[in-house]
């Protein structure tokens, strides 16, 4: 049985095996260049990997063979009754793969260790500056003595003077404001007696 692999790639999954052939989505990769596979399983004449600790083991290698367009697709969109027409049409960029090499290796690539190696030198180049930064220690800046400050200065705050009591001005009595509006009324004055007409006697009274 030949010894064949599932890799992933562009959120797809291929089965791939040792000189195939493959159209994945378009890589950055150039043309020419190698590039590593990440595997899902491997299924060889004894056995099956599936776990993750053994598929680091697996090595997939392909070769860009180079980049191309896929089949043009067109797309038709419509709505009943409404008069809504739409065409269009798409091609997909593509890159071929050509695999080199599927097999498992006895222990994981070195690719991965000297990248973990890189990883703590770059730690001692890191912790350098604190170093530096102890040795040279800051000098604090320099405290000015505090200086007493005048009582006056620091005066405690003034409690506001208690405001008087607002003095009500004292309720006017209604009868007091009218009798000073209005006039003394005039009293009318006095109408002379009546004067009665003075009676002519009579001869009669007159002559007795």
């Amino acid at each position: 049985m030949t010894t064949y692999a599932i890799i992933e790639t562009g959120g797809k999954q291929y089965r791939v095996e040792e000189g195939q052939s493959l159209l994945v989505d378009r890589l950055p990769e150039d043309q020419g260049a190698k590039v590593a596979l990440r595997a899902l399983m491997l299924r060889t004449d004894d056995d099956v990997l599936l776990e993750s600790g053994d598929l680091e083991k697996v090595k997939v290698e392909a070769k860009v063979a180079g980049h191309e367009r896929g089949e043009k697709i067109k797309v038709f969109k419509y709505k009943a009754k409404k008069g809504y027409r739409r065409r269009q049409g798409h091609r997909s960029e593509l890159t071929r793969l050509e695999v080199t090499e599927v097999k498992l290796l006895t222990r994981r690539p070195a690719a991965k260790k000297a990248d973990e190696d890189a990883k703590p030198e770059a730690k001692p180049a890191a912790a350098a500056k604190p170093a530096a930064e102890k040795a040279a220690p800051k000098k604090p800046a320099a405290k000015k003595p505090p200086t007493a400050k005048p009582a006056a200065k620091k005066a405690p705050a003034k409690k506001p003077a208690a405001k008087p009591a607002a003095k009500k001005p004292a309720a006017k009595k209604p009868a007091a404001k009218a009798a000073a509006k209005k006039p003394a009324a005039k009293k009318p004055a006095a109408k002379p007696a009546a004067t009665k007409p003075a009676v002519k006697k009579t001869d009669t009274e007159k002559e007795g």
